[in-house]
């Protein structure tokens, strides 16, 4: 009922979900009914599937089941084209991501600062073993897509065969869920440990759906004969698409690597997207990269094989700033980083200065922390009024201002 929903919707949801059902899947529920609703009603039946939803409140649209997106690897998009106003139809390109169950109206309010431009809503279930529900706000073309290779593992199984021999028949799990930035303490994993040491052969089915409730909750994996344990931040960096070590070394603690992964992008995801500007840019890319993170963006960039000339980093923490620092050093990158910490420190003049510099941006990428929107999130989950997501607005400031100075200035 916080994030809008009626209560009539909330009851509905929980009472077909099951009272033990986790938030989003009750969020999805509730969407999906709508989007049936809205659509039975448009009584058009030549409108696609993406052409029928643009008519549909955003608030609503991004739970829409499969979250596809304009389409993903193996799967004929039925979307024919898109419409971008003559503003933002062409470079710089620019890509937000967010989590996207979000409080109602948020995307809308951010498609409506980001020049009026329909969300693309995909599951990272369809690039990884683990789901991972995002909304992406872009101007990049979204024909000829292409996937990274090779193909990652898309079953927990496939990603981890070393589960395999412990993994029980009753546990029918073959994706993980979100990765979040916290784990189970020891207590879960000990008190799921003695409660099936109760049992010689299989579980009774209320005892099944209690451990495997568990299980969902935080991602835990069958490492021994009624022996469960949560993910490690290597297992973390190869579903989310980095190299292994990513985040490992450097002074960065355990918990650090898991907060700065748990919020980072899925970078098989993010380079299928940007793989249609494998041809754009032979001599390499100019990049703006915003709440940059861990350096999602700019490893995806780099293994679709496009050249890093110049990239401007602003990311306030420091862990993370050391992490992208390691990785650009490591893999012996040829072009310029420039570290900003603070993105107060962007203004109009100092990106006329880059601008000037490097002969404009080409990309503008980043997304704002997801911890405001989470829907596991019961203390500070105040939508774009968050402390940290309210930094869309700074990254809709930074984008209107270069597009701004590009052109009318660099013309």
């Amino acid at each position: 009922m916080n994030m809008g929903y009626s209560i009539d919707e909330a009851l509905t949801a929980i009472d077909k979900c099951g009272p033990k059902a986790q938030i989003c899947d009750l969020a999805d529920f509730i969407c999906a009914s709508q989007l049936e609703k809205k659509t039975v009603s448009l009584q058009d039946p030549t409108n696609n599937r993406h052409d029928a939803s643009i008519s549909i409140d955003m608030g609503m649209m991004h739970h829409s089941h499969p979250m596809t997106g304009f389409g993903i690897p193996n799967e004929a998009s039925s979307l024919i084209s898109r419409k971008l106003s003559r503003e933002v139809a062409d470079k710089p390109y620019f890509y937000f991501e967010n989590v996207a169950i979000a409080p109602k109206g948020v995307w809308n309010n951010m498609s409506r600062f980001l020049y009026e431009i329909e969300p693309e809503f995909v599951d990272s279930k369809y690039f990884c073993a683990a789901t991972r529900k995002r909304g992406y706000i872009h101007n990049l073309p979204i024909h000829n897509r292409s996937p990274l290779l090779p193909i990652p593992p898309l079953t927990i199984q496939e990603a981890f065969p070393a589960t395999k021999k412990w993994w029980p028949s009753w546990d029918k799990r073959t994706k993980l869920n979100c990765l979040l930035t916290c784990v189970a303490p020891g207590t879960v994993t000990d008190r799921i440990r003695k409660i099936l040491e109760n049992f010689d052969a299989e579980p009774p089915p209320n005892v099944q759906d209690n451990v495997l409730q568990e299980c969902r909750k935080w991602n835990l994996m069958w490492v021994g004969k009624k022996k469960l344990a949560p993910l490690e931040p290597d297992e973390y960096e190869k579903l989310l698409g980095f190299p292994r070590d990513h985040t490992r070394g450097g002074g960065v603690t355990r918990t650090e690597r898991f907060r700065a992964l748990g919020n980072a992008f899925q970078v098989d995801t993010v380079a299928y997207h940007l793989s249609v500007l494998k041809g754009h840019f032979p001599n390499g890319i100019n990049v703006l990269s915003l709440f940059s993170g861990i350096g999602g963006a700019e490893v995806a960039l780099d293994r679709l094989g496009i050249m890093l000339k110049n990239v401007v980093s602003v990311e306030k923490a420091e862990v993370n700033r050391n992490i992208i620092r390691s990785w650009w050093e490591q893999t012996d990158q040829r072009g310029n980083l420039i570290e900003i910490d603070d993105v107060q420190k962007v203004s109009s003049n100092q990106l006329r200065q880059w601008m000037t510099k490097f002969g404009g941006f080409d990309l503008i990428i980043g997304g704002s922390p997801c911890n405001n929107f989470s829907g596991s999130n019961r203390v500070s989950r105040h939508g774009l009024e968050g402390e940290q997501s309210s930094l869309f607005y700074d990254y809709f400031r930074i984008v209107d201002a270069v597009m701004d100075i590009q052109r009318n200035e660099l013309q």
